[in-house]
């Protein structure tokens, strides 16, 4: 019993599958082998309306009033062309560039589209209200308003706000007489939060308000600019110190050195993002191995850009000295001889060099000719023949202690190698005649 009811309700969705089928295919094609067509109405189409630019250049604009911006299509096809078509996927466009009038007039560059190549081939509109497509133009009315910002939120305690930055500062406001003549400024709000403490920006919407402070709602004005860009600098005070960048080396060290800068600080108020990361400031580079007998030095004090220098001061002096320096004069005698040409032949003619040398009188006292090397490099000199006077480099070894005066030099002869004569043969001893006095 059961397998019969099966069998009964399988037979009953197979016919109703051919059914299906047949009218698909009579849909189609028909009795004469084409499809049969049916139509439906899709309802409140948008109606979308570009060239809008080229109508703001010739001084036009359009109004919402007596512009149609929406349409009822009725589209034919085929029921299963009819059933997939969906109104997102229909387009009405509407160009504007070609309008060269104001009043309610007819469109006359509307095109129906689709936005799938399919519907585009199988679907097409047979009927649409209203029939046209009517828009009103009128004459584009303008005129320059200021820009004002208003703040929200506040700044940090020990920090404070710089001059507020609006670009641009005024806009050209375009409309309907009536609109443009209600409008007063524009204003824009930036929100600074809670305790800013770093430069607050943004790119923020316009609004509009009358004379009387009320913001202007729906209204169809066009600008020159949606949104206006501010800037509210958020400045902190420090006390920065006044520092050099010393550049040590041997003999020159600044723990062997008394320095201080006036002033020791300056007050600079500037951008927090700015200053919050400094805590002092390089006036410039001081070479220790410069430092002579003059002490005193002058600098301008550079300020970071953007900030201010509440002080007013604008030079400091570098007061300097060292605390233990002698110099001396050292007779060396080591030279080196480094990428010596080959095939060559040198001789050195220099064999003693007075060095100027300086550093800590400990140091300097312990310096003897063991401990200056005199360095010359000769990797230019790979085909030369005669005498030079070339430069030497001189270091000390041992102690921390520098080289002044130079540059030094030394003479030296350079000369193509000669082979050694060949060492002469041995010549036997002559043989001594006997005299027959020898005893054996």
């Amino acid at each position: 019993m059961k397998s019969n009811r099966r069998q009964k309700a399988v037979y009953i969705a197979l016919c109703v599958l051919a059914a299906i089928v047949v009218w698909v295919f009579v849909d189609n094609f028909g009795n004469n082998g084409g499809p049969v067509m049916h139509t439906k109405w899709f309802r409140d189409v948008p109606v979308t309306y570009t060239g809008e630019t080229v109508l703001t250049e010739r001084g036009f604009m359009l109004l919402e009033e007596d512009t149609v911006s929406t349409v009822d299509l009725e589209m034919e096809g085929t029921l299963v062309d009819l059933a997939l078509l969906d109104k997102d996927y229909i387009r009405v466009t509407v160009d504007l560039s070609n309008v060269s009038r104001t009043g309610v007039q007819t469109a006359s560059s509307v095109i129906y589209g689709y936005t799938e190549e399919y519907f585009r081939q199988n679907i097409t509109v047979s009927d649409r209200t209203p029939s046209t497509i009517t828009i009103n133009v009128a004459e584009l009315y303008h005129k320059t308003v200021d820009v004002r910002c208003e703040l929200t939120g506040n700044v940090a305690e020990g920090y404070s706000a710089g001059e507020l930055q609006i670009s641009p500062t005024e806009i050209e406001v375009r409309g309907d007489q009536a609109d443009v003549d209600a409008v007063s400024y524009a204003k824009v709000t930036l929100d600074l939060g809670q305790d800013a403490t770093s430069t607050v920006t943004g790119d923020l919407p316009v609004q509009f308000y009358d004379e009387n402070d009320q913001l202007l709602e729906d209204t169809s004005l066009q600008t020159t600019e949606e949104t206006i860009q501010v800037t509210l600098p958020v400045y902190v005070t420090r006390e920065l110190m006044l520092t050099m960048d010393f550049q040590e080396s041997a003999g020159a060290r600044l723990d062997n050195v008394t320095w201080r800068i006036a002033p020791e600080t300056i007050l600079v108020s500037g951008p927090a993002e700015v200053l919050n990361g400094m805590d002092s400031i390089v006036l410039d580079e001081f070479d220790l191995a410069s430092l002579g007998s003059t002490t005193n030095y002058s600098y301008a004090i550079p300020i970071p850009e953007g900030c201010e220098n509440l002080s007013g001061v604008t030079r400091a002096t570098l007061q300097i000295s060292f605390n233990d320096l002698q110099r001396t004069t050292v007779t060396a005698t080591n030279f080196i001889l480094t990428n010596a040409p080959e095939g060559r032949d040198v001789d050195l003619l220099t064999e003693q060099l007075e060095i100027s040398i300086f550093g800590t009188s400990e140091d300097v006292a312990a310096i003897t000719a063991d401990n200056i090397l005199v360095t010359v490099d000769l990797s230019d000199f790979g085909s030369a023949v005669g005498t030079y006077t070339v430069p030497a480099e001189v270091t000390v070894v041992g102690r921390d202690v520098g080289v002044s005066g130079g540059p030094y030099r030394v003479r030296l002869t350079i000369s193509e190698q000669t082979a050694d004569a060949p060492a002469e043969p041995d010549t036997p001893a002559e043989e001594t005649p006997s005299t027959g006095d020898e005893t054996t």
